[in-house]
């Protein structure tokens, strides 16, 4: 037993995993689904890998020594879920909703330029390298800091940055206006 009251690979006495993932489920599990939709555009798919990930989470809950580190740890076990969906040629395209419905005052034009706009950035998006593509939607889509985002992904937050501006410089050029 070390003098924090843990013994070497394994959770503190005071630590319930149970607790932890209970806790976890109920802050980050409708991020983390928005998080899974943007890599794999298919609502059940999504919930599916969170559930998944939760799973994966609480049977090694026991070996977390951290608790402020099981949130990092959980986004990226979904970001390698999502990653291997793809990577199965899983990816279903059965439900093609918009990852957010437009405004119900917006004008019917306003409203499908908008979700024109947004399939087209997201598939932009869905287009970039991984890292690049990670870094993105976690900076932007779930507000992750740098040091979250390195946390999550287990890199540098100076690779984070890099990986930040090239991505947005590979969109600001498969974006811009043919005109």
């Amino acid at each position: 037993m070390t003098a924090e009251g843990t013994i070497a690979g394994s959770v503190p006495s005071t630590l319930d995993p149970d607790a932890l993932v209970a806790d976890l489920f109920a802050r980050e599990a409708r991020s983390l689904v928005r998080l899974a939709r943007v890599f794999c555009d298919d609502a059940n798919a999504a919930e599916d890998l969170v559930q998944e990930a939760f799973i994966r989470l609480h049977r090694s809950a026991n070996t977390i020594r951290d608790p402020d580190r099981a949130a990092p740890f959980l986004r990226s076990i979904v970001i390698n879920l999502a990653r291997d969906h793809n990577r199965r040629g899983l990816m279903s395209f059965r439900h093609r909703d918009a990852m957010r419905q437009p405004e119900l005052s917006a004008g019917f034009e306003d409203a499908t330029v908008d979700a024109q706009d947004e399939r087209r950035v997201l598939d932009a998006v869905r287009l970039l390298p991984d890292r690049q593509r990670s870094c993105l939607v976690l900076r932007f889509y779930l507000q992750l800091s740098e040091r979250e985002i390195a946390e999550t992904l287990g890199i540098s937050q100076n690779s984070v940055k890099t990986h930040c501006r090239r991505g947005i410089a590979a969109l600001e050029t498969s974006l811009e206006d043919p005109r």
